[in-house]
């Protein structure tokens, strides 16, 4: 736990990204008229949840509105309402909304993480924004030492996390492994099994692309593949 935590106050100041720094913080200055009378977190966003978790969810970004506001992962906007809610159905969290980092959410047995840790614009960070961030997500896993399933919302996520096994020598090729709704993959012996799953944007929700059904089906899938 005390590494995870000198890992999250690394990630809370890191400034590798020009563009991702002054989009977040132009962003927090701004504000939504909504969220006018708020103080937005306005830095980078460290995961959240259990430290011994079993199923890890990696993510694309932070919301504009939400995780860059509230500091807390898929925290205070349209998707983490509709993970937490699947979340809590299926028992890996407390509680069936996130308003607040102080708002008494916890999870058992999972842990949330992201591809990039600030809001980029227009939702689609860069290249060289996704490799100055996978070292996080690599010190994670290896901190994480109990996880056993990983979830990864969004094609970008898959794909962030096959590169990691890649440079590390862990897969051979990156095209064996298809990104599909509920798709599982074995990506090695001693490796977590990978589940795709659409990403809970409101975009993918409002469409009908991603149903609660759906993303409870993939939580439901995960616990069915714990030891």
């Amino acid at each position: 736990m005390k590494a995870l935590e000198v890992l999250k106050q690394e990630i809370i100041v890191c400034r590798k990204c020009p563009r991702l720094v002054e989009f977040r913080e132009h962003v927090a200055q701004v504000k939504r008229r909504a969220y006018r009378e708020c103080e937005y977190w306005g830095k980078p966003v460290p995961g959240f949840g259990d430290p011994k978790a079993r199923v890890l969810l990696i993510g694309l970004a932070p919301g504009a509105h939400g995780a860059n506001r509230t500091g807390r992962v898929f925290t205070g906007d349209r998707s983490g309402e509709f993970l937490y809610k699947a979340m809590y159905d299926t028992g890996f969290a407390s509680q069936p909304t996130s308003t607040a980092r102080e708002d008494g959410l916890k999870l058992f047995d999972a842990y949330i993480s992201a591809a990039v840790r600030c809001v980029p614009p227009d939702n689609k960070p860069l290249p060289q924004e996704i490799r100055n961030c996978r070292p996080y997500l690599e010190r994670e896993l290896d901190l994480l030492k109990n996880v056993r399933v990983i979830i990864a919302l969004g094609r970008l996520a898959f794909d962030a996390y096959l590169a990691i096994l890649s440079g590390k020598a862990q897969i051979s090729r990156h095209s064996e492994f298809v990104f599909g709704h509920g798709v599982a993959h074995r990506t090695g012996v001693a490796q977590p099994l990978l589940i795709g799953s659409y990403h809970p944007s409101q975009q993918n929700t409002s469409t009908g692309k991603l149903t609660e059904e759906m993303l409870r089906s993939v939580f439901l899938k995960a616990r069915s593949r714990l030891p």
